[in-house]
């Protein structure tokens, strides 16, 4: 059997092939899991963009140097398992590389799910490393996996970023202005849906100009300006920035503007071609967030139950509201074979597109 895997080059992210290769055979323990489809978003760029930093790159090895898979979220099913404990046809959510199969060495088996304890992933973040049995998964419903596969890795996030800004009072800053770059990707407005249930607080989303009408009629955003209309936000205000642009010239922007930025919480790298370092701001230090810490945080707090259980009521509502017709938020499109992979990396990789769609893709 030959597999395919979607290569990326890890100095130049616009710079691709497709890998493939004979299926190793498995070992005691592993088990085949046929990726039968995967969600591709702005937040797969992020963990290209920050492969090296924050380790994504390790995730699924290439064995080629200078050559990556990113790691996507998606649904698949158990084809071949030399583990008594996962069950041949058994289907998955997880986290996957953008190829046909992944190889997992199932372990702390639960009625939930396993992790993947294959070496290489050991010291890597065990959020990440963790597979759900789908028809034990309370997120779970047939019917909307590809709403889960876009959306649900990103909401987790969105349900974060929220938590920890109120976990903290927001930095004295709650009844000042929240900016949101990249207002139009989906961690982003998941985050303002959940900060516009909290009162006193002003959401304003930050976008290109094609995107100001989409952010806008999405409802969750207290008022939509372009980059270059800061100055209609008073200088004094108080205000926190949750970036998920990454863009440096507009970090610096708002940091050498608002006298009064009280935090500035740096999420992702949606402006790959604008990245740049966050050294010699003016104001307080570009911090990033990383959502693993505040789920230890809060499954000490809550317990692992009660956090679980808070995020799929916050899920059912936001999923809910995305999918409501007459004007969803999100249209999904489905995507098979390589070269429609290729090209779809690609517009996604530009930052082109609609917003409104959302691209799940299959090799």
């Amino acid at each position: 059997m030959t597999t395919s895997t979607f290569l990326v080059r890890k100095d130049q992210l616009s710079s691709t092939r497709l890998q493939t290769a004979e299926a190793t055979p498995l070992a005691d323990g592993q088990i085949r899991v046929r990726v039968e489809s995967f969600a591709l978003t702005s937040n797969n760029i992020t963990y290209a963009a920050f492969g090296d930093a924050m380790n994504y790159w390790q995730f699924f090895p290439t064995g080629e140097e200078g050559w990556g898979t990113i790691p996507v979220w998606g649904f698949g099913s158990v084809v071949q398992s030399l583990q008594p404990g996962v069950a041949v046809g058994e289907r998955l959510y997880g986290y996957f590389p953008m190829g046909s199969e992944a190889v997992l060495t199932p372990v702390r088996l639960s009625t939930n799910g396993f992790s993947d304890g294959a070496p290489h992933r050991s010291e890597l973040h065990p959020v990440y490393n963790n597979y759900l049995r789908c028809n034990t998964d309370p997120f779970y419903t047939a019917s909307s996996e590809a709403v889960q596969a876009l959306l649900r890795p990103l909401f987790v996030t969105s349900f974060l970023i929220d938590d920890f800004l109120a976990d903290n009072d927001f930095f004295g800053a709650s009844d000042g202005a929240l900016l949101l770059s990249s207002a139009s990707s989906k961690t982003a407005y998941g985050t303002a849906f959940q900060l516009a249930q909290r009162p006193d607080l002003e959401v304003i989303g930050l976008t290109s100009p094609g995107n100001v009408a989409f952010c806008e009629s999405l409802g969750c955003y207290s008022r939509v300006l372009t980059y270059d209309q800061l100055d209609q936000i008073a200088a004094d205000r108080a205000c926190i920035y949750v970036d998920f642009a990454g863009n440096a010239k507009l970090r610096h922007a708002i940091h050498s503007r608002f006298a009064n930025l009280a935090y500035s919480c740096s999420i992702g790298g949606t402006h790959v071609s604008e990245l740049g370092g966050a050294k010699d701001l003016p104001g307080p230090r570009a911090t990033l967030f990383f959502a693993p810490a505040q789920i230890k945080k809060r499954s000490a707090d809550w317990g692992p139950a009660g956090l679980g259980q808070r995020l799929v009521q916050a899920w059912q509502a936001f999923s809910q509201r995305v999918t409501q017709d007459p004007a969803p938020w999100l249209l999904t499109q489905q995507h098979t074979g390589a070269e429609a992979v290729a090209a779809i990396y690609q517009e996604v990789l530009a930052g082109k597109g609609d917003p409104r769609t959302g691209h799940i893709l299959s090799l």
